[in-house]
Order: structure tokens, then sequence, then C-alpha cells
């Protein structure tokens, strides 16, 4: 049989594979215009053992071979779903395709969930839009270079913008129809002080390699009589955004700095490594959840209507932390206007337009390429319509969350 063949079966396959189907509702894809996901890794391990299947059957050497090829493959979505497709058929498969895909700092591409909380490629930057509807007050992160009029596009992240009296918040998940912290679709939030001048990005999970920084209250789950038991009662400080105040109304662009507390500054000098989660952090499954509540333990309760303790994140020991700041544009005369270079990437005027490199000291031994390279860069190419790319060390999360801050009226800054 060919290779193409047991891609395609494997596509039709519906029974067989145990609880999870191409289609099912505990398991839509990651690449569809609205509901485009796929369930985080430990989900797709509930409680009891999966019923293996005869595909689980196949030698070890063969089942290798096969997903490799797959995975060289298909290096683009939606074709690149059929990676997804094997990690879904069994336990077997799936780890297999797990030890076979690389971060994207590795490989360049993105595949599952976990991809968008890791530092993205060294050499190139991964290329995303941003699709604003203002109606909604909804942010939809796709991976591409521009919209396109299929229904291909794949959606990475969605941001809702809440508005409350102490300040605003952009409650980040990984579905365009789901914004409940309570969901295990959130993966964090952007929130925002009075002036919108300074912004602190939450992560729903500590970053791999941070530590958290002492506190008298300890990071627990909440009582089943508050909320669900499936969700942490913590959300992590990971990142601060600060924008220069200009009560004088000088003239000049935006400036803005960020301090990456979970992302030491030796991940840019040579041989550094930026913190690399594997995996989203285990969650009781809904099911029994829903048992617990049953046997009299209390009814479940949304989080959004409990607090959340909020804990700073900091790198190991007394590690100095990554700060990156806006490049500074230039004045170009002839134009009468500030200039920056994002080689064709952005083609509207904005004062939301920023590219954000390294703020090194001669200190920290870090390349003049490496503090002069782009990490994130955001800019203007429609009327709702903005280009987001982004590169190592920070991760597609992190990037999403800074470009909102973009978003939020600033009538102190400019």
């Amino acid at each position: 049989m060919s290779l193409k063949s047991i891609v395609r079966e494997l596509k039709e396959m519906r029974d067989g594979i145990g609880s999870i189907s191409k289609r099912g509702a505990g398991s839509r894809h990651w690449h569809s215009r609205t509901k485009s996901h796929i369930v985080p890794d430990v989900i797709m391990t509930p409680l009891e053992p999966i019923q293996q299947g005869q595909w689980a059957d196949l030698p070890s050497e063969l089942l290798l071979d096969i997903i490799r090829r797959v995975e060289e493959s298909e290096t683009s979505w939606p074709a690149r779903a059929v990676v997804v497709y094997c990690a879904s058929v069994c336990k077997s498969w799936r780890d297999m395709t797990k030890e076979i895909v690389k971060t994207p700092e590795q490989c360049g591409r993105l595949t599952f969930p976990i991809s968008l909380k890791q530092p993205g490629p060294r050499d190139s930057p991964i290329q995303c839009y941003i699709r604003r509807n203002r109606e909604t007050s909804t942010y939809l992160l796709y991976l591409g270079l521009m919209p396109s009029e299929n229904e291909g596009d794949k959606l990475l992240l969605a941001a809702k913008k809440i508005r409350r009296a102490t300040g605003t918040d952009f409650v980040i998940s990984l579905v365009a129809d789901d914004f409940s912290r309570s969901s295990n679709k959130y993966v964090g939030k952007l929130r925002s002080n009075f002036l919108g001048t300074k912004f602190t990005i939450y992560d729903s999970q500590p970053p791999h390699g941070a530590g958290v920084q002492p506190n008298s209250r300890s990071c627990r789950r909440f009582h089943s009589k508050q909320v669900s038991p499936r969700v942490p009662a913590c959300s992590y400080s990971v990142s601060t955004i600060a924008y220069e105040l200009n009560v004088l109304r000088t003239r000049g662009p935006r400036k803005m700095q960020c301090i990456m507390n979970s992302i030491p500054i030796s991940a840019i000098q040579e041989g550094g490594n930026a913190p690399t989660p594997t995996s989203f952090p285990p969650i009781i499954d809904e099911h029994f959840s829903s048992s617990s509540a049953l046997k009299g333990k209390g009814p479940i309760r949304d989080l959004n209507n409990a607090r959340v303790q909020d804990l700073p994140v900091q790198c190991q020991g007394s590690v100095e932390p990554l700060i990156l700041k806006n490049k500074s544009p230039r004045w170009h005369e002839q134009l009468q206007c500030w200039c920056l270079n994002f080689k064709g990437r952005v083609t509207v005027a904005s004062v939301k337009n920023f590219q954000l490199v390294a703020a090194v000291d001669p200190s920290h031994n870090v390349s003049a390429a490496e503090q002069e390279k782009v990490i994130l860069q955001f800019g203007k190419i429609g009327k709702d319509i903005f280009t987001m790319d982004y590169r190592y060390p920070i991760s597609a999360f992190q990037a999403f969350a800074i470009c909102l801050s973009s978003f939020d009226t600033k009538p102190a800054c400019e």
C-alpha cells in the first residue's frame, strides 16, 4: 500500500480508532475558520484506556517511516493537518508523532497548540496576520502572509477586548467562540492600567524553566464548591509592556518597552536557549468534574466569577530578563513622516506600526547582528488587517499579546 493511500484511508477512518474522530465534537481540527483548533495534548489522553484498534498493531519501524514521510512532505497548512491526524489515531501513533515533530525553533513550523507557547525560529520569522472585528471587539490571529479568499486560513489564537472601570482586558483563547477563563481553550490574557500606558501579560501556565516569585499564598486549585477543579487557580505574570508618556505632545511616534520576565537575557547570547514548554498543564477530565459535583461536593461555577490569584514569574536565580524596545524610526524629509523598513510587510501608515529589538548594553556580550535583529514587527495593511511577524526568543502567544497592546487607546502617549 502506498503512502498516499495510507493517509487517505487514515482521513476517512471513523471507527476502530477509539474515541477520537476527524470531525468529533471533542477533537475538532486546528485548521477551520471559526472553530479551528485541536484539543491540547493532555486532553487527548482520557482517564480510561483508549481502544487502540488495528492501526496500533503496525510494526514500530514501519510506523516511524510512515509518520516521518508525512511530516516531511506536509510542510504548510491546511495540508499539514495530516500530521495532526496521525497523532489522533491512538496512543502509540501520538507518542511517535510527538517524537518526530520538532519545535518551531528547530523546524520553523507550527503543528500542535503547544507550538504557540514555544519560541519561534532563529533564522527567519513566522509570518502571520491579525483580523480585527470592531463590532464584536475580537481579534483573530491567522498563520499566513495575508488574508485569502478561501477557507484554508489557519486560526492560531483569538482575543476579545473587555472594558472595565479600571482598565482593559484582552482574553486570549485557542478558539474564536469561547473566551471563558474556565475553559480549557483559555491560554492567557493581557491587562492594562487605567491610562492604557502599562500592560501585563498573564499566562495560564508557568513558563518552562522559569521560577514563580515567592508569595504568601500558594498556587492551588479552588475547592469544587467555588469553581471547576479542571482549571488552575493561578495566572502567571510573564511580561510587562510600558508606553512612554507624551504629555507635552512632542512630535514623534509611540515609544514602548517590553520586559520579558520569563526569558533571560542569555537566551539571545551565543549558545543561549529560551524556555520551551513541551505540553499544556494537566487538567482533570470534564466528566470527572461533573461526577464530583453530582456526588454532593457542590455546584461548579464559572471561573469568571471567582478571584484568580496572579503570580509574578521571574527567571531562575538572579538572571536578568530580556528587554525589548521599539526600533527608532527615521524622519523622511521628502515624505515628511517617520519611516521604518518593514520589507514590504506593512503598507499603511499608522501610529500602531512598530518593530521590536533587544535592548542590551555592552556588558551582556551580545553580537551587533543580534542586537539589530527584529524580533517582532507589527503593522497595518488594510482597514482592519494587520501583519505580525515574530521570531526567537518569543512565542506566538507573547507576540500576539504585545500586538494587542497597540490596539488600546492611549491618549497620554500620542
